[in-house]
């Protein structure tokens, strides 16, 4: 339970509710901004606007999946009106206050660092990341078949990066009957690829690997993709870059060769905003409670 503890929303989509959710179910004190208009209110939750007098009793501050823009703009889909995070805010808040977020761009963590408060980024924890990948497959594997005109099944398919979702990514194609080349650095990626009946390469031979390829699937958030790479490419290929922004692909070559390429990071909260919403909700209902109890009340 939450009982005693005051849990503030700043912004968010519709992830958001699910986690709203939780908190008013445990108890919770649950104050949310930029929510103004939100059609359904919650019953145990209040409705403000972002001053620092809101934030001044605050146990647990919840912003959204990317806390932050570089110039401090939190976003929202539920308030017309812009709000900006600033240093004010932040000294308001008391000193054994957790922020948690999905992934905080340098501004907030400047922003935090100054009054040494705790972040907490929930998409660098493994749980929520595998727990993600599911709707992110499920995503991926929808906007491919949109997108193209032959099966998954029989497809000359490769997957870049053997991590928490392209390893979901890999083992999924796999089981529709895609032909699954996945691209890795490390060496005990490279023999778990084997050991689960995929064809391994080294990342420095995707130039190679992609001359006969159907579909493309990045989740490595670096340059891969180049102009060099795509040249190879048959121009039927379909890309889908689930990397964070900027992806890994040279999008602009890409559309001159006639190759469609698109960029797709957070499907989980585009393609499935209530499970997206639960996983959340789960972790960060968890981590609040436990925060509670951690010696000097950090998160763990």
């Amino acid at each position: 339970m939450l009982t005693g503890i005051h849990v503030a929303f700043i912004g968010g989509d519709a992830r958001q509710l699910e986690v709203i959710k939780r908190c008013i179910q445990l108890d919770a004190s649950v104050t949310l901004v930029g929510f103004d208009n939100l059609e359904s209110n919650f019953t145990g939750a209040t409705k403000k606007p972002l001053t620092c007098d809101v934030l001044k009793d605050v146990d647990a501050l919840i912003l959204p999946i990317v806390g932050t823009d570089d110039q401090g703009y939190v976003e929202s889909i539920f308030c017309s009106k812009q709000m900006q995070l600033l240093d004010e805010h932040v000294a308001s808040l008391p000193s054994h206050c957790v922020v948690y977020t999905g992934m905080a761009k340098p501004y907030l963590k400047k922003l935090l660092a100054s009054t040494q408060l705790p972040l907490v980024e929930l998409l660098d924890r493994d749980d929520v990341a595998i727990y993600n990948s599911i709707p992110t497959v499920e995503g991926a594997l929808m906007m491919a078949i949109q997108h193209t005109d032959i099966t998954i099944h029989g497809s000359q398919s490769i997957v870049l990066g053997l991590g928490r979702t392209g390893l979901s990514m890999a083992r999924a194609l796999h089981a529709l009957g895609a032909r699954v080349r996945v691209g890795a650095r490390r060496q005990e990626h490279l023999a778990r690829i084997y050991e689960m009946g995929l064809t391994p390469f080294h990342i420095s031979e995707v130039r190679k690997q992609v001359t006969n390829a159907d579909f493309i699937f990045n989740t490595i958030p670096q340059l891969l993709l180049t102009a060099e790479v795509i040249a190879q490419m048959p121009q039927s290929a379909f890309i889908l870059d689930l990397a964070s922004k900027p992806g890994g692909t040279d999008f602009r070559y890409a559309e001159r060769r006639g190759i469609k390429a698109l960029l797709a990071p957070g499907l989980p909260g585009i393609v499935a905003p209530k499970t997206a919403g639960q996983i959340l909700a789960q972790t960060l209902s968890r981590l609040i409670a436990d925060q509670r109890k951690a010696p000097g009340g950090d998160a763990t």
